[in-house]
């Protein structure tokens, strides 16, 4: 299906969101929001600000609070620089990493400021990732990631930026390599308006790693590991919601992820550590969430797959057929979406 969503639509660069809105003088939930109904297909245009009015008291929004870390190191092996993006941690001193361009030596260690080095031990949990194992671990390791690491950018985003404007404002354990960005648009301000309309924020914990590689290669969803915590409180609340009638709003397709991991491995939802391969399509029965809160993905991507198990293909392409019509943009800077 998504090969074919790609030979009907493309993504004109002018609406590649390249900074985030808050650099034009206003605030994060100023961005646009796509209302779409998932049963008829309809959709509305509104800002994010406005998203109370579209939740009943009741309904529990389920954030993602893994924070994002400044994955992107530079090494060297010999003479030549290297780009070293982290991808996923595996042990207290062994990550999963992109090395970009592909130029390197697989049996040189690579090397990088302070004396910190690292080898590689084979490929990663798919090509082209590699497996490094760092001379450093744990907070120390992390220590240097915050030192000399700068956020992963993406070619469409020209300027780089400090990384505070890659977190969510809720963001608290570091982990992912990526942000989470289906909550960047969240400001305090409009937490507490969700709040006080009797709406519940409830947080899960999924550590994205990288969405691309480069030289239009994506992740393979079945073989995309990504780890993740859900919390006994969490699964209290999204019971409660449940066994009242309320409904679970996933903020991000990483939430969904969690969430229906828990489902498909245990068979209810209860508290639960774990790593995900889980690929969700239109042929997954949602077991859990009811709606989800997202930016708009391009078509070669793996989360418009898993959009699908919300809504169906064609309502989907003429809603994001109408959002390049109405300029709304893309990418984690861009405008939301949220299907209900």
């Amino acid at each position: 299906m998504m090969k074919e969503l790609a030979k009907r639509f493309t993504i004109p660069p002018h609406l590649n969101a390249s900074a985030p809105i808050e650099l034009q003088g206003v605030e994060r939930d100023e961005v646009k929001l796509m209302v779409l109904d998932r049963q008829s297909g309809k959709y509305e245009h509104a800002r994010f600000k406005n998203l109370p009015d579209y939740l009943n008291k009741g309904d529990v929004l389920v954030l993602n609070n893994s924070r994002t870390l400044p994955a992107s190191l530079k090494g060297r092996q010999g003479n030549r620089l290297l780009e070293v993006r982290l991808s996923r941690k595996i042990s207290h001193e062994s990550w999963d990493a992109l090395v970009v361009g592909d130029v390197y030596q697989t049996g040189e260690p690579i090397y990088f400021a302070g004396g910190v080095q690292a080898d590689m031990m084979g490929e990663g949990s798919e090509k082209p990732l590699v497996r490094l194992e760092f001379n450093r671990s744990g907070g120390e390791l992390f220590d240097f990631i915050y030192r000399n690491g700068d956020p992963v950018r993406y070619e469409y985003i020209q300027t780089p930026l400090p990384l505070e404007y890659y977190q969510t404002v809720y963001g608290s354990v570091p982990g992912s390599v990526e942000m989470t960005s289906a909550g960047r648009a969240f400001s305090w301000k409009l937490i507490q308006s969700l709040k006080q309309k009797g709406i519940e924020i409830a947080f899960v914990q999924l550590h994205a790693g990288l969405s691309y590689y480069g030289d239009d290669r994506w992740p393979t969803p079945r073989h995309h590991p990504e780890e993740y915590h859900v919390s006994s409180q969490t699964a209290d609340m999204i019971r409660k919601a449940k066994n009242s009638g309320n409904r679970v709003i996933a903020v991000g397709t990483t939430v969904v992820r969690a969430l229906e991991t828990v489902m498909e491995e245990y068979g209810r939802l209860h508290p639960a550590d774990g790593v995900t391969n889980l690929y969700i399509s239109r042929d997954t029965p949602l077991q859990l969430v009811d709606g989800l809160i997202t930016g708009f993905h391009e078509p070669e991507a793996s989360h418009l797959d898993l959009l699908t198990a919300f809504i169906s293909e064609e309502k989907l392409l003429k809603a994001y057929q109408t959002a390049l019509m109405k300029k709304y943009t893309w990418h984690e800077f861009g405008d939301m979406n949220i299907i209900l």
